[in-house]
């Protein structure tokens, strides 16, 4: 992975463990289309949940090129960090204790607390995403209100 840019004032991995959204672009025959998603960075690679009936599991069995933006944006504090990578998607084998650790980060580590939607997903319904990043730009846009 080659860093082209980090004007960040923390290390990237911690930017990254922070619960945000990631956002998973790609290509399209219709076009370009953006994906928001939860995600976990591990072992140099963004994970996701990937519900195999989504359009952008079959996108990225096509063509597994893609994009991905993380936007830290506070307005009161003026905060606007961003990670923005460049990579390709896999499609990896459901991996429970992984999704379970990644839902964790959004929902709270009290399974029995979680929406019912979350609880036991289903390997025949659900994959796990895998990105690497092959260049990342992280910058620190922030401002002072």
């Amino acid at each position: 992975m080659e860093v082209v840019e980090d004007t960040l004032d923390v290390a990237l991995d911690a930017f990254l463990a922070r619960p945000l959204f990631c956002f998973l672009a790609q290509a399209s025959p219709d076009g370009p289309r953006v994906s928001p998603l939860w995600y976990r960075w591990a072992d140099g690679s963004i994970w996701i949940i990937a519900t195999r009936s989504r359009s952008y599991v079959d996108r990225i069995a096509d063509d597994s090129r893609s994009a991905l933006a993380i936007v830290d944006f506070d307005p009161e504090s003026g905060r606007v960090q961003h990670v923005g990578m460049r990579g390709r998607t896999v499609i990896e084998p459901f991996d429970g204790d992984l999704a379970a650790t990644l839902l964790g980060r959004y929902l709270g580590e009290d399974r029995s607390a979680w929406p019912d939607r979350f609880r036991d997903l289903s390997p025949g319904d659900h994959a796990m995403l895998r990105f690497t990043p092959s260049t990342v730009v992280a910058r620190d846009q922030s401002y002072r209100p």
